[in-house]
This record gives structure tokens, C-alpha cells and sequence, in this order.
């Protein structure tokens, strides 16, 4: 039996393919403390074949953090399942809702929802290699199968595997002529199904996630279930993590500018091990969105942090024209 998984999940960061990589981790910790985080899906291939173990690397900071895999061999989803538990990861979360084709010649993400018994076999052979929660994240359907009947039997499958928690994109899947981009947008919301997944399965815990973006819509979706997953939204506007972890755990507000001279100890750090500053910079743009001032930092930031010798100056640069408080 799967141990019990953390309470809280009542604000996390989707993992997003070229995104959520360390520096996004440690940035977005820095604007709540609370917030669960994930990595960028990582095969299990990668891990257990291809030996990229660097792919597991994380700071202490990011915690409660969880890795997210890709696979759908349980033999090796469970082996890199215990190679992530080993690296201190605090859950490890099973892709069943990315629809790329890259995902889907390889057997794994949205397609597998079309096969809940191989999915329950894969959560089943992870659970029994770690001590962590084994969680999965998953669509509303796929293609033709989108019916209410259809996500409710991979629910029960789930169940029936010893998951606890279940991440629910509210879009289906359209795994043919939808590009990953359109099936972020074009497929509609269905909220309202997963709040009825949440009230016939009161014993899971469900995340909410797809098209959240305010403070106001996460309180009316608690309402309903236990927590709400936040992707290009804790992206491209990052300090809505900030207002989010005030408003539902009390924690004082900082300033942006605040926030990311908090940040300077591990930007330096990183410059010092090799990391080039555009690999940080990049995830910090949006940070004084919607502010006076905000496409000047970005700009100042995008032309100047590939070049040669680029460092916390050039940071110091852009945050210049902000006020203390800002």
C-alpha cells in the first residue's frame, strides 16, 4: 500500500516541458513557500537506459518538490521511480496527459489513458519500489473516448492501483492534428467534471488543473476540489505564486523586488559552477508583470544575458529603475 500523501496540495506548479528545470524551481520557491512544485517530465528511459542522471538534480530549497516521469514500462518506471526517491524527490508523478507526438511514438503521456489496466500496472510496480506517494496526472479523455464513463473508469483503475492523488488537466486530449500548443487551448474546460470526479471519489485527492489564472479563480475551484495546479500562469506572471501563497497560507507579500534580490546568493553560485545567466534570467522575465517598467527589465535582460561575462550586474541593472517596495 502506498504511503499516505501529503495533505496539502492546494497550490502547485504544473511540470512544463522546458520550464520548470531547477532555476524555475528555486525562483518560484522563492515566491511561496508552500507551493508544491514539479520538475519537467524526465523518460524513464532517459534514467534507467540512457544513464542521465544529472536529469534528477535539484537544491534542497525546491522542497516539497515531485518528478514527474514519462513511461509505460513498469519495470523501468519503477526503477526510475527509486532513482528518484534515492535524489530526495517528494512524490513521484506519472504522466498520462501530454499529447505531444514525440510522447506518443513513445507510448507514454495522453495516449495511456486509452489503456487504465497498463497504468494501474505502471503506478502499482512505482508504488512498490519507493516510500514516496505515487501520484499521476492525467486528462479529462482523449480523442473519442470523452466520455464522463470513460475518465470515471481510469479513476476506478486508479484507485484500484493504490493512487491517492490524481492531477487533472480539465481539457481532453487530441492526439491527432492538434499540435501540444492548440491542446492547450483549443479543447474546452470542463470543469465541472472534475468537481463530480472529486465528489464520486471523495477519498482521492484531486488537483485541478488548465486555464487558471487569479487568485479568485483558485478560491472557486477549492470550493469544489482539494487543490489547483497553476501552469503558463505561475509562468509568464510569476508573482500571482506570491499573492496566491498570502492569500491561502498567510505568508507576508514581498515585494518583486525583493524576491529577486533574495535571489542573488544562488544566481552567484550557479555563475560559479558554469551556469551561463540566460539559463536563469529567462524564467525571471515575467516578474514585474503588468508594472510600469516591466518591458524595459525584460529587455534589459534578454539582450544582455547571453553575452560573455554576463552576472548579477546586469540583474542589478534592470531591477535599478524599481522602486525598494516595487
Amino acid at each position: 500500500m502506498q504511503p499516505t500523501a501529503p495533505s496539502d496540495f492546494r497550490l502547485t506548479v504544473a511540470p512544463m516541458l522546458d520550464w520548470t528545470d531547477r532555476h524555475c524551481r528555486y525562483f518560484h520557491r522563492l515566491l511561496s513557500p508552500h507551493a508544491r512544485l514539479y520538475t519537467e517530465m524526465v523518460t524513464s528511459a532517459a534514467l534507467v537506459r540512457g544513464g542521465q542522471v544529472r536529469l534528477l538534480e535539484h537544491s534542497h530549497e525546491e522542497h516539497p518538490v515531485a518528478l514527474q516521469l514519462g513511461g509505460s514500462d513498469p519495470a523501468e518506471l519503477a526503477t526510475a521511480a527509486a532513482m528518484g526517491a534515492r535524489a530526495g524527490y517528494d512524490e513521484i508523478n506519472l504522466n498520462v496527459g501530454c499529447p505531444s507526438d514525440r510522447v506518443q511514438s513513445g507510448r507514454f503521456g495522453a495516449c495511456l489513458m486509452r489503456e487504465p489496466a497498463l497504468v494501474g500496472e505502471c503506478v502499482r510496480a512505482m508504488a512498490g519500489a519507493v516510500d514516496v506517494p505515487v501520484t499521476v496526472k492525467c486528462r479529462i479523455g482523449v480523442d473519442d473516448q470523452d466520455a464522463y464513463a470513460d475518465l470515471q473508469r481510469f479513476t476506478e483503475a486508479m484507485v484500484e492501483a493504490g493512487v491517492r492523488t490524481l492531477v487533472v488537466h480539465a481539457r481532453k486530449a487530441w492526439l491527432q492534428g492538434l499540435s501540444p500548443k492548440e491542446n492547450r487551448e483549443i479543447p474546452p474546460l470542463d470543469y465541472d467534471r472534475v468537481y463530480r470526479l472529486k465528489r464520486e471519489f471523495p477519498e482521492l485527492t484531486i488537483v485541478i488543473n488548465g486555464g487558471i489564472t487569479t487568485v479568485e479563480s483558485v478560491r472557486a475551484h477549492l470550493a469544489h476540489v482539494d487543490g489547483v495546479m497553476l501552469g503558463r500562469a505561475a509562468y509568464h506572471d510569476p508573482y500571482v505564486l506570491a499573492q496566491l501563497e498570502a492569500d491561502l497560507y498567510g505568508t507576508p507579500l514581498p515585494g518583486r523586488r525583493e524576491v529577486l534580490e533574495r535571489m542573488r546568493i544562488y544566481v552567484e553560485a550557479e555563475l560559479a559552477r558554469g551556469t551561463q545567466l540566460k539559463h536563469i534570467t529567462r524564467h525571471i522575465l515575467g516578474l514585474f508583470q503588468g508594472e510600469q517598467g516591466a518591458r524595459g527589465f525584460r529587455r534589459l535582460l534578454s539582450e544582455g544575458a547571453h553575452l560573455p561575462g554576463a552576472d548579477w550586474s546586469l540583474i542589478a541593472s534592470a531591477l535599478a529603475p524599481f522602486r525598494q517596495a516595487a
